[in-house]
């Protein structure tokens, strides 16, 4: 295998906004990122109510596409080295899951390995409203070390289309580990 810049794990749970996971693989396709790609079961049924793209189109949108149930897959070894890992969406249940350290599937334990390994981890956390419950997980994750990342539009950037508010919230997560993809209308000084 070719020396790769570097590996970036996608997670998508099952939470509304699948096309957020599903955009970010498309953006990373045309970089030197290396994608691994997890997705739950919950993710597959959620695909089916919200985007016109069957999960086995979604898979080979990644580079690497893993099994849910492939609990001994390279992404779940602190030996496998990846950049870290971006859950989008990130359902309450994955954000739990992952907080706990008790993991049920790939995608919770490799999350956990990041965790554990010191890597990146953004949970990209797609419910609302919140209780106090889902709020001390998250500040657990933050303490962790996890970014915990709401995807809230932005509006500065005056989108005019859902692609937009898309790409642009896609592409601030990807800020988070570095990668610029192009699809982000920075800050300006509108006064």
């Amino acid at each position: 295998m070719a020396d790769v810049t570097q590996r970036l794990i996608i997670g998508i749970s099952g939470a509304s906004g699948v096309i957020y996971g599903i955009r970010t693989l498309q953006l990373l396709r045309d970089t030197d990122v290396e994608t691994h790609l997890v997705m739950s079961k919950s993710a597959e049924m959620t695909m089916g109510y919200e985007v016109d793209m069957k999960p086995s189109t979604v898979r080979e949108l990644a580079d690497v596409a893993h099994a849910v149930g492939d609990v001994g897959a390279s992404i779940s070894s602190g030996s496998f080295k990846t950049t870290g890992m971006l859950v989008l969406p990130c359902s309450i249940r994955t954000m739990s899951e992952i907080s706990t350290g008790v993991t049920s599937s790939l995608l919770s334990r490799a999350a956990d390995v990041v965790l554990k390994e010191r890597r990146r981890l953004v949970l990209a956390v797609r419910e609302t409203p919140l209780h106090t419950g889902h709020l001390r997980t998250m500040t657990e994750l933050s303490e962790m070390g996890a970014v915990v990342a709401p995807i809230v539009p932005a509006f500065y950037a005056r989108p005019t289309t859902i692609d937009d508010i898309i790409d642009h919230s896609v592409g601030r997560l990807l800020d988070l580990f570095d990668l610029n993809v192009g699809v982000v209308d920075r800050w300006k000084d509108y006064s």
